[in-house]
């Protein structure tokens, strides 16, 4: 049986665009208001766009480090002092991408790499604040991004009977595994785990995918 989520506490939904500062700053600034502190971060925008990188325009490339890797930065610059005196937690979602390359990825592959290094200088820089940085690896996982790449495939059914073969635990991972993950490492049950990565792949990358 499935376990259920609980349902307990508030939520509020703030549109933005994490690669503006000032939205950043408006947004920590409401969180703060409104629920009366800052306990945990995750660091979850990103998005990918394929191509070889000597045909890649700079606007391209810079969009996507901005967004992938620029919007971590300051999302993280602008709570951590919010954070400072209570502790806290920071995850950021890099990708098994930070460690496997593939043709056609450049700007993202370089950005996932970048979370890894960002995740352990703030573990190195405010592991005195009491505040964590850890960062969660994903490989493919079933999202709304993942069926867009598919349906650009020349044969999307050939191309997903090859992904899941490349996978020992035969199958995609979910929404929901990546959300454990993160549970998990901004949860007491971590208190001691900081500037380190967790690779949620299904064994991909363990079976050298």
């Amino acid at each position: 049986m499935e376990k259920k989520l609980l349902q307990t506490g508030r939520a509020r939904a703030i549109q933005g665009d994490v690669s503006n500062e000032d939205q950043i700053i408006s947004a920590v600034e409401r969180t703060v208001t409104e629920f009366g502190g800052l306990d945990v971060l995750v660091n979850n925008a990103g998005i990918d766009v394929e191509g070889p990188a000597v045909e890649m325009t700079s606007s391209v490339w810079d969009r996507t480090l901005e967004v992938n890797l620029k919007g971590a930065f300051l999302c993280s610059k602008h709570a951590i002092p919010r954070m400072r005196g209570r502790g806290g937690a920071i995850v950021n979602i890099s990708s098994v991408r930070a460690f496997v390359s593939y043709e056609g990825n450049a700007p993202y592959d370089a950005s996932k790499a970048g979370m890894i290094g960002l995740t352990r200088a703030l573990a190195l820089e405010h592991g005195r604040d009491g505040i964590r940085v850890n960062a969660v690896c994903p490989g493919y996982i079933d999202t709304p991004m993942m069926d867009a790449w598919l349906r650009a495939q020349a044969d999307p059914s050939a191309t997903l009977r090859q992904v899941l073969s490349v996978h020992p635990l035969g199958r995609m991972g979910t929404p929901r595994d990546i959300a454990e993950a993160v549970l998990f490492l901004a949860s007491d049950a971590a208190s001691f785990i900081s500037g380190t990565f967790l690779v949620v792949d299904g064994a991909m990358s363990a079976a050298g995918h």
